[in-house]
């Protein structure tokens, strides 16, 4: 059974029991409080376990900011656009090429992160605030590799900061949104310089189409065999792996 067919009988089961004055199954319930006993440290455990699982929630989101996600992501998707394929290569397979992706460009920064705050902190000799330290600064000097000076004084004049002396000066919560506004400038310019053979092509088959006064047939629907013809010679995927790799310093 699938799962839309699974979801309709179970909408008629409850409807049936509504119409009958069934009673309906309890379903059971989860409480969330804290213990009547114990020590001031059991408590502090558990709240630390559950900012750990609020964490631990929210790192989707923290892969996509502060990583090399949104750069390979946007111009991949400008690749797909570009040809003219609405739904090939699918999503799912962009996003997967666009985690191993970021696995492979970020490899050297979590390699530095396991050795210098990971594996002292598993071994006792750090504790975990400054563990979490040396991984934030790790995180943090590849952020403003890729960050335009531009970007980081926009967003320290919205800020209301002094101007700052040393890159240790700028707050972290000011250098993500300035590393994200300069990875998207990154991939539009990117995008426009992929866009732009793509573009001749249209524009070729469009007034070859007009000069033989087919003008009720889509330019799109031509070009786009010839433009998958050119990226296929060019090797277009390796092309545009190659760039995405080499574009982070």
């Amino acid at each position: 059974m699938t799962f839309w067919g699974f979801l309709v009988v179970f909408v008629l089961f409850f409807a049936q029991a509504w119409a009958q004055e069934l009673p309906l199954p309890l379903l059971p319930r989860v409480i969330i409080e804290p213990p009547k006993e114990g020590t001031p440290q059991d408590f502090a455990l558990s709240l630390q376990i559950l900012l750990l699982l609020t964490v631990l929630s929210l790192a989707p989101a923290l892969l996509v900011m502060v990583t090399s996600f949104t750069r390979i992501v946007v111009v991949l998707g400008f690749v797909r656009n570009a040809l003219g394929s609405q739904q090939i290569p699918p999503t799912p397979v962009l996003i997967g090429l666009a985690l191993f992706l970021t696995a492979f460009v970020m490899a050297p920064t979590f390699s530095r992160i396991q050795s210098e705050a990971l594996a002292p902190y598993f071994a006792g000799t750090i504790s975990q605030k400054e563990a979490l330290e040396r991984g934030i600064g790790v995180l943090r000097e590849f952020m403003f590799r890729q960050t335009e000076e531009r970007d980081l004084a926009l967003m320290v004049s919205l800020s209301g900061l002094p101007r700052p002396r040393t890159q240790a000066d700028i707050p972290t919560h000011v250098l993500i949104p300035a590393f994200i506004v300069s990875e998207l400038k990154t991939a539009f310019t990117m995008g426009f310089l992929i866009y732009v053979p793509f573009l001749i092509i249209d524009m070729v088959v469009a007034s070859i189409l007009m000069s033989m006064g087919m003008m009720m047939l889509p330019p799109v629907l031509i070009s786009l065999p010839f433009k998958i013809l050119l990226f296929v010679l060019i090797d277009g995927w390796a092309l545009v792996t190659r760039g995405l790799v080499l574009s982070f310093r």
